[in-house]
């Protein structure tokens, strides 16, 4: 075990590691690296799960491991597992390594970060039973304080923070604030200037179309963006922004040809991503690994497809076997686990995370309506439930539940007929097609965002490609994963069509969530793809009104009524709140929230700006009492972006 630094080195500092070992089996190796705290502990937390290692010379080399200690000082043991899953055989060594403080007297201490944007700030400690937290203000006091999490106090050792929310190159002052039983005590003053944006990231502009005005919602001044990679390979930070588009934080792993998703913000300041990093299968490195990243950039937790894989393997998950143990002709019932995808939550009790994996199966000829004779790829997908260990604890597996009666239909083929074909670019890596299959995988459900719903246990996710939301019976780790109902066209609800649309229900939507804690309402992005295509199945071009014709923002009342087993659901109706054309179409993405005020933000997120430029449009509304429709108060245009938050500061998500 070989660290990039010596020790003693000061909380922040990032410190690689590089692992050999040898292997006189098939191997290959993999690699788990954990961390424990000062103090004497000797319970580890995982920070990077098993992951393959190279070969070269009959050594064995881990992938760098980049640990950063940001909490507190002292002697830290870091732990490798190195593991043969060929032959079982397993081994662990373990190295200590001294952290020291920041402020290492009196006064606090401030340091810069690897982000510009982002500062250290270390304070002496206090006593237990209080919290501290930092606030900090731009000098010129031309902007309000903003404040960190507060965090318990945990004498004798410093309290640390990273402090984010600031603007490039502007002056600030910071201070520490104790508080005890109610009673707010302020540290010392100190100042720290953030850095300039670095000119090798490529960072987007953004347009006021429609300046906030006095009914917009000020309180969620923060903007979160989670850009997209764009046709010509080049790679955009996620950014926020405030909302005239000014960039006050951003994360860009900075690697050739890297990627990632950032798919939610969590509380406190930390952010939960999908990146594109090697795993297991040498074939793709697409969306490989579920990374949990703090403020600074720094990798917090990590796990990747080939552990999940073999966990959930030996939970007797036979559709989730590695793509690449599969023949290249594949026989019928193969399945496989490909990568993760759209969307990971951490809103379940305890800590717990879950997140989408791709699931390919091959099913008989003329499945789902092919014609080529052929065995036919179908992808489904499965929900992973992790726990704060992130170990897995529970899976869906749609297949196992596409029996129709009631419970997912594998005959009832996507709703506009989409397939993928290797090499799209609106698809992932496909890995079973071949000889003796169809050469178009089915896109069956193409699944894109998941919601916990605390008053049940259950978990509510959406199907683009089935035009229908799907709530399962997850029971809090006890469900057998039953679908308890199905929202949209041609499924369990009744639309209490009050306005009359011509066409009341959404279609192909995105970031479904249930607001309100799970008290309601319901919320969309209608992208509306099926709605705007020509008849028979939607409204079609050129006879759609133009509002017709737009992506809407939507929020719904839902009633229901379930008692005893998941099919006993009675009283199934949802009521339109609001309904609002965005005045654009989108084709994908998208997002949808409740704001405090009881305004809505949407992100309509592919839109067409001119013949050859393709954005966003972060929008809220403001609805009009006794309608469903609503006025724009706010509208940002800019870089294509998979999907958006609004937030008062980067401390404090939304909860849905």
């Amino acid at each position: 075990m070989s660290p990039s630094v010596n020790p003693p080195q000061a909380i922040g500092t990032v410190v690689v590691w590089t692992v050999t070992a040898s292997d006189s089996g098939t191997g290959p190796l993999t690699f788990q690296f954990n961390v424990a705290p000062p103090g004497g502990s000797t319970v580890f937390s995982l920070v990077r799960d098993f992951n393959a290692g190279t070969l070269s010379s009959g050594v064995w080399t881990s992938l760098p491991f980049a640990w950063t200690p940001t909490i507190v000082e002292g002697t830290y043991q870091i732990q490798v597992v190195i593991k043969d899953f060929t032959s079982g055989q397993i081994a662990s060594q373990t190295a200590t390594f001294a952290v020291t403080p920041l402020a290492t007297g009196g006064p606090p201490a401030v340091a810069p970060t690897a982000n510009p944007l982002v500062a250290m700030f270390g304070a002496p400690s206090c006593a237990a039973g209080s919290t501290m937290r930092v606030v900090f203000q731009e000098q010129s006091l031309s902007k309000p304080a903003t404040t960190t999490t507060p965090a318990s106090c945990h004498p004798p050792t410093t309290m640390n923070f990273e402090v984010a929310g600031m603007y490039p190159t502007t002056a600030y002052n910071m201070y520490a604030q104790t508080i005890t039983g109610g009673h707010a005590v302020n540290g010392p003053t100190i100042s720290f200037t953030t850095g300039a944006l670095p000119a090798n990231v490529p960072f987007p502009q953004y347009k006021k179309v429609v300046p906030p005005d006095s009914q917009a919602d000020s309180a969620e001044s923060v903007l979160l963006l989670a850009p997209l990679q764009f046709g010509d390979g080049t790679n955009y930070p996620a950014v926020a922004t405030n909302l005239s588009g000014g960039i006050m934080w951003y994360y860009y792993p900075n690697s050739a040809g890297h990627f990632e998703v950032l798919t939610r913000p969590l509380a406190g300041g930390k952010f939960l991503t999908i990146q594109n990093a090697p795993a297991w299968n040498p074939a793709s490195v697409e969306g490989q690994v579920l990374r949990e990243i703090d403020l600074a950039g720094n990798v917090t937790r990590e796990t990747n497809t080939g552990i999940i894989q073999q966990q959930l393997l030996a939970m007797g998950a036979t559709d989730a076997a590695p793509c690449n143990s599969i023949p290249s002709q594949p026989p019928l019932g193969a399945a496989c686990l490909g990568y993760f995808h759209h969307d990971a939550i951490q809103t379940l009790p305890n800590g717990q995370t879950a997140i989408f994996a791709d699931i390919e199966k091959i099913f008989p000829p003329f499945t789902q309506g092919d014609t080529t004779g052929l065995l036919v790829d179908v992808m489904g997908v499965m929900i992973i439930v992790l726990d704060s260990n992130w170990q897995v604890t529970w899976y869906f597996d749609a297949f196992q539940h596409d029996g129709g009666g009631g419970q997912l239909d594998i005959n009832r083929p996507a709703v506009l007929g989409e397939t993928c074909t290797s090499g799209m670019s609106e698809c992932q890596t496909i890995f079973l097609l071949g000889p003796g299959v169809s050469p178009q995988a089915k896109d069956w459900l193409h699944a894109n965002s998941l919601y916990y719903q605390p008053q049940d246990g259950s978990i509510v996710w959406s199907s683009r490609h089935q035009d229908w939301v799907v709530k399962i019976d997850y029971d809090n780790g006890s469900g057998a994963g039953e679908v308890i109902w199905l929202m949209g066209q041609d499924g369990d609800f009744t639309f209490n069509n009050t306005y009359g649309d011509p066409w009341p229900w959404f279609s192909h939507q995105h970031d479904v969530g249930i607001q309100n804690g799970g008290l309601g309402p319901l919320t969309a992005f209608d992208n509306g793809n099926t709605r705007v295509s020509p008849p028979p199945l939607g409204l079609g071009q050129p006879g759609c009104q133009p509002d017709d014709c737009n992506s809407r923002g939507m929020a719904l009342t839902v009633e229901e009524t379930c008692s005893g087993t998941p099919e006993t659901c009675t009283g199934l109706q949802v009521t339109p709140v609001l309904s609002a054309s965005l005045g654009a179409y989108s084709q994908a993405m998208g997002a949808a929230q409740l704001l405090p005020d009881d305004n809505y933000f949407f992100l309509a997120p592919f839109v067409p700006f001119s013949r050859t430029v393709t954005g966003s449009s972060s929008i809220e509304i403001l609805p009009t009492a006794g309608t469903d429709t609503g006025t724009q108060v706010f509208n940002l245009t800019g870089l294509l972006s998979y999907r958006a938050w609004r937030m008062p500061n980067l401390y404090q998500p939304p909860t849905t």
